[in-house]
């Protein structure tokens, strides 16, 4: 049960307060929902389209949390409830969004609409209402990095102020728009300054997240298990999805791309502190990432390969991954960036945070969780013999 003597970081009581959080449903909102009934005094008016991730929250009266968190089965597209809720709490926390890469140039309206268009209610329910608003952006935001506009043999590629990404100082730089790829992050970007133009004109509390990419238990879905067998979920759960199905993880453009890979959990930490202080988060843009996991895609699926067969006690395939193109793997309009590295400045200023968790231990505990989850599951369906049609 959580403590009723908690302090924020300059030792003033923490009130409990009301939070509407718009996809609580999702991999971030189950986690952090989860943090908030465990270890907070708050209420959650959670709002999304489906509550499976967090159905173990809601379901027994006899949770000690059983009536601090509310589930409002709503799409914010189309749902005249949204603004009395966003009246109803504190502080509003959106996640909705698409954002698996396989949408952005498959289905780019539904990505502008989903990021920017569906968002903009949000805000202005916020804005008019005078209540806060957390707004879950992406390190998307900052495109491609000045460093890999540089000539190949250039020794300034050996330096990383042209790589490393700060909320207050990187450009946003995007792709030609016939590269819909970039659909994801212009949208996203376009809602931050929104946001922003709300804050210095109209006096709207505001913080903005953006996440590097955050994994662990819960994240997107396996497809076929509990989700579309057509579905390209983000790299996580699709290396996840072949591992389990003892098939050669797919390495987009020979998995050159560099990444640092984020706990969920230490993620939520630096979410809380931004809750629970806003005098220090509000007006901020913050970078959320662990700059020390950095590792090339093609790095990670032989790491996950490894500790695959660590938790799961079956030995690698002999040819553990396999190359394929981005247009074969995403479709027409796809490209990337080549690095992304937080500059960790602001929010190490600001909330004196900092992850914890390496990336072989992220791993294994996320692993663990898919192999125990779905590894059942996934052999019923693969023996299964092919439906006629």
């Amino acid at each position: 049960m959580a403590s009723q003597n908690r302090v924020d970081l300059d030792g003033n009581p923490i009130k409990p307060i009301t939070i509407c959080m718009i996809g609580a449903g999702g991999f971030i909102g189950s986690h952090l929902c989860e943090k908030l009934m465990a270890e907070t005094p708050h209420k959650v008016l959670a709002l999304d389209v489906y509550n499976d991730k967090i159905k173990h929250l809601l379901e027994p009266d006899s949770l000690p949390w059983a009536d601090r968190i509310q589930f409002h089965r709503l799409n914010i597209k189309n749902d005249s409830r949204l603004e009395s809720l966003v009246r109803m709490a504190d502080l509003t926390i959106n996640l909705a969004a698409i954002c698996t890469p396989a949408d952005y140039n498959t289905r780019p309206l539904d990505t502008i609409y989903s990021n920017f268009i569906d968002a903009i209610p949000v805000v202005k329910y916020c804005s008019g209402n005078n209540k806060r608003l957390i707004h879950f952006s992406t390190c998307e935001v900052y495109g491609k990095t000045i460093g890999s506009f540089l000539p190949k043999d250039s020794p300034l590629r050996q330096d990383p102020a042209y790589y490393v990404l700060s909320e207050d100082a990187s450009p946003c730089i995007f792709g030609p728009i016939e590269k819909q790829r970039w659909s994801y992050a212009c949208a996203k970007q376009l809602i931050e300054r929104l946001i922003y133009a709300e804050g210095a004109e109209n006096g709207m509390d505001f913080t903005i997240v953006r996440p590097f990419n955050w994994i662990g238990p819960r994240m997107d879905f396996i497809p076929g298990i509990d989700g579309p067998s057509e579905g390209v979920p983000r790299v996580l759960a699709c290396f996840s999805n072949n591992l389990l199905r003892h098939e050669p993880l797919k390495l987009v453009d020979g998995g050159q791309s560099q990444r640092t890979f984020i706990y969920i959990k230490d993620a939520i930490e630096a979410v809380l502190l931004m809750i629970e202080n806003p005098a220090r988060a509000n007006g901020h843009i913050f970078n959320v990432g662990n700059p020390n996991n950095e590792v090339t895609v093609k790095q990670l699926a032989e790491m996950m390969t490894k500790v695959y067969a660590k938790v799961s006690g079956e030995p690698s395939l002999e040819t553990p991954t396999i190359d394929i193109s981005s247009e074969e793997f995403y479709g027409v309009g796809y490209d990337d960036s080549d690095k992304r590295i937080p500059d960790m400045t602001i929010i190490n200023k600001q909330l004196g945070w900092n992850p914890k968790t390496s990336l072989w231990d992220l791993l294994e505990s996320t692993l663990t969780y898919q192999h125990r989850t779905y590894a059942e599951a996934v052999k019923q369906a693969t023996s299964k013999p092919a439906a006629s049609s």
